[in-house]
């Protein structure tokens, strides 16, 4: 498969079964993350596996998780991100989404389906998780065997703004429609 077909089989599950993950292609979906580039090679993520029931309880209060039995919490070291000088603008968001974009699809190549939460309380994963206070819970990524398979690839024919909406070539334009 290549890649484009890879990116278009991706998809948001929210339903999984009770199917475990086997450790190798939870070590595999790790992996990808691994090699993820961050600003600078500053590798700022530090990924929490949940896949204990009373740990996905204390996920659960922060967000639901699908029936899921293995969450990874993807945080950031504040002390690990690039600020750049002309604005302050941290790249740990960017460097994070990243990560969890190559551990979706890696994800999703070995037929595993996943959803990336940012819409979670932080504070009550880092009070669960005994998380230090330089560390930020920054995504969830809620990962297991789709209960209902995954969403067709002609979606993306009707849920995706053409190119022509979205690409701008040289400047961006004085005035778009």
């Amino acid at each position: 498969m290549n890649f484009l077909e890879l990116a278009q089989k991706r998809c948001t599950t929210r339903g999984f079964t009770e199917k475990i993950i086997p450790k190798a292609y939870l070590d595999k979906i790790l992996s990808a993350g691994r090699v993820a580039p961050t600003a600078c090679n500053k590798q700022p993520q530090r990924i929490i596996v949940v896949q204990k029931p009373q740990n996905i309880c204390k996920v659960q209060k922060a967000y639901k998780t699908f029936g899921s039995s293995c969450v990874l919490i993807v945080c950031r070291d504040t002390r690990e991100s690039l600020i750049r000088p002309f604005d302050q603008k941290c790249s740990g968001d960017l460097d994070i989404g990243i990560i969890c974009d190559h551990m979706m699809l890696q994800a999703r190549e070995l037929n595993i389906g996943s959803v990336m939460v940012g819409l979670f309380d932080p504070k009550i994963i880092s009070k669960e998780f005994d998380i230090p206070e330089y560390i930020e819970p920054t995504a969830l990524i809620i990962l297991g065997y789709p209960k209902e398979g995954f969403l067709s690839l002609k979606r993306h024919n009707t849920e995706r703004k053409p190119l022509s909406e979205t690409i701008l070539y040289e400047k961006y334009p004085k005035k778009i429609d």
